[in-house]
């Protein structure tokens, strides 16, 4: 079989012959699909920032700003995102302790007695102990 009297006599790499496979196809696609596998790697690193920075701070400014960003990235409104980088930036000031401080006081200066400490709840699991020992319940 001759070739075309109009055809080159080379033909570039990337060029299949009619019967071969395709291999630049195949390289691009596993390029395309590694792009967007990184790109989507790289965003929600950077989206999980913020959560990331306030884990060493307070539960509730943790909180507070991983609901910013789940907020964020479900909404696609980046201020969201903004205030939860800018929260996690910030250390909050312990405002509960000098209250509590105010109060004991104020309760002192007032003559009243202390109040009770806080007992922890029982544990739930613990088998409670109605009977004494030794005895059975019929």
């Amino acid at each position: 079989m001759t070739p075309h009297a109009a055809a080159s006599g080379h033909l570039p790499f990337f060029i299949t012959p009619p019967d071969g496979t395709d291999v630049l196809m195949g390289i691009a696609a596993v390029t395309l699909i590694g792009a967007v596998l990184l790109t989507g790697v790289l965003f929600l690193t950077l989206h999980s920032l913020p959560e990331r920075m306030a884990h060493k701070g307070q539960k509730l400014q943790f909180e507070i700003v991983a609901v910013l960003c789940l907020l964020a990235l479900f909404t696609h409104t980046h201020i969201f995102w903004v205030a939860a980088l800018l929260l996690a930036f910030v250390d909050l000031p312990d405002f509960l302790s000098p209250l509590n401080r105010i109060a004991r006081a104020s309760e002192t200066v007032a003559g009243l007695p202390p109040p009770a400490p806080v007992q922890p709840d029982p544990v739930p699991d613990a088998p409670a102990a109605s009977a004494p020992a030794g005895k059975v319940e019929a």
